[in-house]
C-alpha cells in the first residue's frame, strides 16, 4: 500500500483537531515532574518508512520517554545477546496486571514475563553487555539517538524525581535478583532503567523511532542501520502483547497495530513496512496511556487503513 502525502497529512490534521478537547483523564501524580507538565499539550505525528515526516500541535514539545524506552533497550539488547536467549531470559507474555506490579513477578516465581513492564525492563536493562553503570547508561542513550535521528539528552530535572520516588522498583529488583533474572548489580540495573526514563523527546522524534521499526530496523531520514532486520518482527510481537499493558488486548482488538505508551503521555504505534503513528497528550487513563494519544493514534490508523488483521477483511 502506498500512502500519498495529502492523505496522511490529512488524517494527522483530523485526528489533532477532533481531539484536542477531549475531556479525561490525568497527569501521573507519583512522578512529581509529570504531575507539572501542562495537561493542555497535544501533539500528532507520522513518519514513513521511506523518511515523510507529517506533524501538528505541540509536535516540538519535549517530554519523557517514560516506559516507551522499554522497547529500544529491549532492541538493543536482542541486538547483542541475540532473539533466542532475550526471549528465554525475559519473556514475551502479558501479565494480565498492572506495569509496576509485585505480583506478577512474585506468581512467576521472581523471572520477568515481559519486557515492557516494569520488572521485565529492570532485566533488559540489566541484560544490556556493558562494563558498568556509566557504560551500560551511554549504550542505551546511543541506540535512543540512532533510532530519533537526534542527539537526545537526560533530563536531570525528570531524572531526579524518578531516582528519589522509584523504591517500588528497586524492590522488584531484588525479587528478580533472588531468581536469578537480574544481570548485573540490582540497583546498577534500577539507576540506568530510571535515567533511560527520563530522557526529553518530540512527538517528532517519537514517530521516527517508530519508523525505524517500520522500516525494518534502518532509520528512515539518516538511512542507518539500527537494529538487523531479522529482529524487528521480535520487537513489534512484544509491543502487541504488552505495549498498551492492561489494554493491550482491546488495543489489538479495535486498532490492530503494535504499540508502546508511556505514561509521560506519548503513545507510538507501528504499521510495518509503512509508516509509524505518535500523539502526545499527558492526561492518562488508569491502565497509564493518554486518552488523546490513544484516540488520535486509533483515529489515523483507522483512516489509513493499516489494521494488521484487516487484510482479509470482505473476501469470501
Amino acid at each position: 500500500m502506498s500512502l500519498d502525502d495529502a492523505t496522511i497529512a490529512q488524517a494527522v490534521g483530523s485526528a489533532h483537531a477532533a481531539h484536542r478537547d477531549d475531556p479525561g483523564g490525568a497527569n501521573a501524580s507519583y512522578i512529581p515532574y509529570l504531575a507539572s507538565v501542562d495537561p493542555s499539550l497535544f501533539a500528532v505525528a507520522v513518519v514513513t518508512a521511506d523518511g515523510r515526516v507529517f506533524s501538528t500541535g505541540d509536535d516540538r514539545f519535549e517530554f519523557a520517554i517514560e516506559s516507551i524506552s522499554k522497547v529500544f533497550t529491549m532492541a538493543l539488547a536482542m541486538e547483542q545477546v541475540g532473539a533466542a536467549a532475550f526471549h528465554a531470559k525475559i519473556g514475551a507474555d502479558p501479565t494480565g496486571l498492572p506495569f509496576n506490579s509485585v505480583m506478577a513477578l512474585d506468581l512467576n516465581k521472581d523471572r520477568p514475563l515481559s519486557p515492557l513492564v516494569n520488572a521485565g525492563a529492570i532485566a533488559s536493562t540489566s541484560l544490556v553487555t556493558a562494563t558498568g553503570a556509566d557504560d551500560r547508561w551511554n549504550r542505551i542513550l546511543s541506540a535512543q539517538r540512532d533510532f530519533a535521528a537526534r542527539e537526545l539528552q537526560l533530563s536531570d530535572e525528570v531524572n531526579d524525581s524518578e531516582q528519589t520516588t522509584n523504591f517500588h522498583n528497586r524492590a522488584m529488583a531484588w525479587l528478580l535478583y533472588g531468581g536469578d533474572s537480574i544481570f548485573c548489580d540490582p540497583m546498577e540495573a534500577v539507576d540506568v532503567y530510571t535515567r533511560q526514563c527520563s530522557t526529553l523527546i518530540t512527538t517528532v522524534d517519537l514517530a521516527t523511532m517508530g519508523a525505524t521499526l517500520a522500516a525494518g530496523g534502518r532509520n528512515p531520514i539518516t538511512g542507518t542501520r539500527v537494529i538487523s532486520s531479522g529482529n524487528v518482527p521480535h520487537i513489534l510481537a512484544e509491543m502487541t502483547m504488552e505495549g498498551m499493558y492492561t489494554r493491550s488486548g482491546d488495543w489489538a482488538y479495535t486498532v490492530g497495530l503494535p504499540a508502546k505508551s508511556g505514561v509521560g503521555g506519548g503513545i507510538v504505534a507501528v504499521a510495518p513496512g509503512e509508516l509509524a503513528i505518535a500523539a502526545f497528550s499527558p492526561p492518562l487513563d488508569d491502565a497509564g496511556n493518554s486518552v488523546r494519544a490513544q484516540a488520535a493514534v486509533a483515529d489515523v490508523a483507522s483512516e489509513l487503513g493499516l489494521n494488521l488483521y484487516a487484510g482479509s477483511a470482505g473476501t469470501p
